[in-house]
């Protein structure tokens, strides 16, 4: 079937060379990569991500203000805030700047996957991090420094957004939610080492070698996202598949149709005068249409999204959620060092997070694949997590005793990281394949908008006036409840898993082969040889 269809034009007519045409649907194979590869460097590069967001709320990088006794005796300020006099909310800003380009960029790079390779698209986002976080080390006040975050945010859309629909698409069927569990782990380890590094590059020497560091680290991932060869995402095809190529065929046909007309009338002195003149208007008028159509399949796209309840209420209980997670881990070692005296707090909050985020989150995935990768179950998990992690979260901060709260909480962490894996199960599984990297980009930009972004200030501010960090981490906590509450409505949500379903572009079964991924070139290699005579 898929012969014919290679050998047949769109207006029924035989094509004079088939083995061409269906050898051009063929993919790039890639080199080396193998599933377990992909999702190995994507663990990597999500590491790294995070790393760089413990690291700037560690004690050692972040630092803190200058104090005086009544005596008159003062002591200089240490890292960032010390180094530029940071209020608490202009530190509380400070973590959050890089959202804003994240928030900015997220929706462009998904979108953009429908035009050009994502893989590549990862390639430039990286490199855009690179670039920024030595920008960080090399930052002389709160604004150039802020400026530095809010492209390291940009540099990040790009990954967030395509990085989960790469790693679902090449995970084995019944794993699928252990191996997002597996890339999401990577979010409370990442943040923990962050914390451990951050401390130990800034007690040891200055906090400017800390974003240095990352930035080398990071370097061959980026080089790396445009040196080997292109993967394909489900749902999407290569720009060289019949689609392509039909329409190159059928824009040189019309430009030949044209030559032969013109030539009889006189109208051009030769052909190659008509065929430049009708590639420079047809290049203006591209331009003005590919911005039009992608502003077009956004704005269809985007109702899409917002008129599906699962989808709404599932990100709507990701906002309440994280809005205590990003509080937790910009503010979590300086409400412990001043509520316990914790001496070593970037080490301790570091300890539990990266223990407890690693086994919460893959118990998460592996919870929800044993009991069947559902829509309802995820959401059931969700609700029943969330709440009994929230429950023991706050009543260790009701504790005195830095060891029985340091028990409670490390219970209550380990429950609250088993959503990471389900929450993005949802947002993967409840939409058609084309629309996966807008979907995680609208989800990662609604839960930081609403969520982390305002929270670390917010708390900020909400220390500053009540001066009392147990009461402001029992107030944060509380939210816990409420997210638990929305993700309980969608356990009764009538829900449909799309990751199966056909998109828009993929119209024939000789295209299909291209929304394989990894290490498939040999099926379609056959089919070109089978062609031949």
């Amino acid at each position: 079937m898929a012969q014919k269809e290679a050998k047949t034009s769109e207006e029924g007519k035989p094509s004079a060379e088939p083995a061409m045409v269906i050898a051009s649907t063929a993919a790039p194979a890639p080199s080396w990569f193998t599933p377990k590869r992909l999702l190995a460097i994507f663990c990597v590069i999500n590491l790294l991500n995070y790393v760089d967001r413990g690291a700037i709320a560690s004690n050692g990088v972040n630092g803190s203000l200058g104090t005086c006794t009544e005596s008159g005796i003062c002591t200089s300020g240490t890292g960032i805030q010390g180094d530029f006099n940071l209020s608490n909310f202009e530190d509380g800003v400070l973590s959050s700047a890089f959202m804003v380009g994240l928030l900015l960029a997220s929706p462009i790079f998904a979108s953009l996957a429908k035009s050009v390779s994502p893989f590549r698209l990862i390639g430039v986002g990286l490199s855009v991090w690179t670039f920024a976080t030595v920008g960080c080390g090399f930052s002389f006040n709160f604004w150039s420094i802020t400026l530095c975050r809010m492209l390291v945010g940009v540099g990040e859309a790009s990954f967030i957004s395509l990085a989960a629909p790469f790693i679902d698409d090449n995970a084995p069927a019944p794993q699928k939610t252990a191996w997002l569990a597996i890339f999401y782990m990577c979010i409370p380890s990442g943040y923990a080492l962050g914390y451990v590094y951050g401390g130990l590059v800034g007690s040891h020497s200055n906090w400017r070698y800390a974003f240095w560091g990352e930035a080398i680290l990071m370097l061959p991932f980026a080089i790396l996202g445009f040196v080997m060869k292109p993967l394909q995402l489900k749902g999407f095809f290569h720009p060289e598949s019949t689609k392509a190529l039909t329409a190159v065929e059928t824009a040189v046909s019309e430009v030949q149709g044209s030559d032969n007309l013109n030539g009889k009338d006189g109208s051009f002195s030769s052909k190659e005068d008509l065929r430049n003149s009708t590639i420079q208007k047809s290049s203006e008028l591209k331009v003005g249409t590919k911005i039009m159509n992608q502003i077009s399949r956004f704005m269809k796209d985007m109702k899409v999204l917002l008129v599906d309840k699962v989808y709404v209420v599932n990100v709507l209980g990701y906002i309440a959620y994280n809005f205590v997670i990003g509080a937790y881990s910009y503010w979590g070692p300086k409400a412990g060092y001043n509520i316990y005296h914790m001496n070593d707090a970037d080490l301790i909050f570091g300890g539990i997070t990266i223990v407890c985020g690693i086994l919460g989150t893959l118990a998460g995935g592996f919870v929800l694949d044993y009991i069947n990768s559902t829509i309802s179950n995820a959401f059931k998990l969700l609700s029943a997590v969330t709440l009994l992690g929230g429950v023991c979260c706050f009543g260790a901060f009701c504790f005195k005793n830095m060891y029985a709260f340091l028990a409670l909480f490390a219970v209550g962490e380990l429950l609250v990281f088993a959503t990471q894996g389900p929450v993005n199960y949802i947002c993967l599984h409840c939409v058609k394949p084309s629309m996966r990297p807008l979907s995680m980009a609208i989800s990662t930009v609604s839960i930081h908008l609403f969520g982390d972004v305002p929270s670390a200030p917010l708390v900020g501010v909400l220390q500053d006036s009540i001066n009392n960090w147990r009461v402001t981490a029992l107030i944060l906590t509380s939210i816990f409840i409420p997210a638990a509450g929305i993700w309980f409505i969608g356990i009764f949500l009538h829900s449909v898993d799309r990751f199966n379903e056909e998109s828009e572009n993929q119209i024939t079964t000789t295209e299909k082969s291209n929304t394989t991924p990894l290490l498939k070139g040999k099926k379609t290699e056959t089919t070109e040889s089978a062609s031949e005579p």
